[in-house]
């Protein structure tokens, strides 16, 4: 029998909540912010649970900023906070606050802590579009709502290169390209892989639109599912506008022992790592794989002590297939296995409440596991545009602690060779990769690819001719020659 490390982290409460459009508009994030902290208290059938919190760890809220989240949470909830922070953004942001407390528990700083996020972001769009504005309490003064990292290169910022949905199409076009695969049925593919997040959506009683789609549905573009992004349609795309909140309390080995939380309910973290590929998404060099996913996630498993055949149960982040296909890649998994590869339904069904969904796969997890004691599970975040990347494997088994390599495994991906991207080009240039943007009547407007230069650098260029932007979309595009012309800043790329 395992001895359980006294400072070992585990999870020990966890809930969920969803209004749904026909059930009117969502309480402010604060409200759901309390709602399900007491909520994942009482998940843990331990004993005065919320007044034992040392740390308040709330995930950065797109739908309204508040002065003080921490404290305002803790004050509703009538408890002190000894310990507050309010994240930044990403994909990544639940399980890395859940890693850091890790540190902190291991440290002796902190015995319990709170990890909480919610969006009201269905319930905003539905004010604008009346002409309100949300009327909700403790305005921050000048809070940025959207506290970025400089995250786009001056030539991202000339070409437009900001939207997900318009970056993360050119990594799966690459690996399609890669794989040489015919454009026809790798979006035959796409449509295939997400329609099983949509069957497990239908099942969630916390999923946004819990309906079971067909493959043919999702992959096939008509005048209900557009296309967004080539070569993704509207159904087989995150959906951030939710109304969504989830919490999960973690506490040590021994602090839950001392709360009388029964060891069922416990869920441990047994391992995890996080890495990044480069910023730009010109800069990297194999532009169909990720390096900070494969170093991350051999890592996340090595000091779980397990191998990926021995994950059970996965929730790889799912914002769009890409992150499906490069993480499948990236651990050895195969797609189609018995596996599927979310608990929740995944961001394009189940929902993708801005930087809080992996509180949302957390919570899933957790119940999960504790149906299926011993067992492990897998979760993933992703952030920016594929660059951020985080792991953590679960269990209801205790193991002593190992720490990850984060140094090693960071620097062995720095190590990689990047592509020095050049802001402005003429000339010949070779494409490789690209994406074709389609508006709201579904009609193409302009394509971006990103354009090898016989120098050994790479640059962006727009595409404008209907013609060309109709061959890209027909055929396989990917190393083609292209002829370059610059004007204003702007390259623009023509046959």
């Amino acid at each position: 029998m395992t001895v359980p490390d006294p400072r070992s982290l585990c999870i020990i409460g966890v809930a969920q909540s969803v209004v749904r459009a026909e059930d009117g508009d969502s309480p402010e994030p604060l409200a759901v912010w309390e709602q399900v902290v007491r909520q994942a208290a009482a998940d843990t059938g331990g004993r005065r649970v919320l007044e034992a919190i040392d740390r308040f760890d709330v995930v950065h809220c797109q739908s309204w900023q508040y002065d003080d989240p921490a404290a305002r949470l803790a004050e509703r909830l009538g408890v002190e906070c000894r310990h507050g922070h309010y994240s930044g953004m990403g994909g990544t942001t639940p399980q890395l606050l859940v890693q850091h407390l890790a540190d902190l528990i291991a440290s002796g700083d902190v015995d319990v802590g709170v990890v909480v996020g919610a969006e009201a972001l269905a319930t905003k769009r539905r004010l604008k579009k009346d002409g309100r504005r949300p009327d909700w309490s403790h305005p921050a003064v000048d809070r940025n709502p959207f506290p970025f990292e400089d995250p786009f290169h001056p030539a991202e910022v000339a070409h437009q290169v900001f939207q997900a949905w318009l970056t993360f199409p050119v990594w799966d076009v690459a690996r399609r390209a890669h794989l040489g695969a015919a454009p026809d049925d790798y979006a035959a593919a796409i449509g295939a892989l997400m329609a099983p997040l949509s069957e497990v959506a239908a099942s969630n009683p916390y999923a946004w639109f819990p309906v079971a789609r067909r493959a043919d549905d999702l992959a096939t573009p008509t005048a209900d599912n557009r296309l967004v992004g080539y070569p993704y349609t509207k159904h087989e795309v995150a959906v951030m506008d939710v109304d969504q909140g989830a919490a999960v309390i973690v506490a040590s080995h021994a602090k839950a022992d001392e709360l009388g939380v029964s060891p069922e309910r416990r869920v441990y973290l047994r391992g995890w790592c996080d890495a990044a590929d480069p910023l730009y998404l010109a800069e990297r060099e194999d532009l169909w794989r990720s390096a900070a996913m494969a170093g991350a996630g051999a890592e996340a498993l090595r000091t779980a002590g397990v191998g990926i055949d021995d994950v059970a149960h996965l929730d790889l982040y799912s914002c769009f297939a890409s992150s499906l296909h490069f993480a499948a890649d990236a651990l050895g998994i195969t797609l189609g296995d018995d596996r599927v590869p979310t608990v929740t339904g995944g961001l394009p069904f189940a929902g993708g409440p801005g930087s809080n969904y992996v509180t949302h796969s957390l919570a899933a997890m957790v119940e999960v596991l504790r149906r299926d004691a011993g067992s492990y599970g897998l979760v993933s975040g992703v952030g920016m545009h594929m660059t951020k990347h985080a792991f953590g494997v679960y269990s209801t088994t205790p193991a002593p602690l190992e720490w990850p390599d984060v140094p090693g495994v960071r620097a062995r991906v720095e190590a990689t060779p990047v592509r020095a991207i050049r802001d402005e080009a003429e000339g010949a240039g070779t494409v490789a990769a690209y994406t074709v943007a389609h508006g709201r009547d579904g009609a193409a407007e302009w394509g971006l690819a990103l354009v090898d230069l016989p120098e050994g650098d790479r640059c962006y260029a727009r595409v404008d001719d209907a013609a060309l932007l109709a061959e890209m979309e027909a055929t396989e595009w990917v190393g083609a020659g292209v002829d370059l012309v610059s004007a204003d800043g702007v390259n623009t790329a023509r046959a």
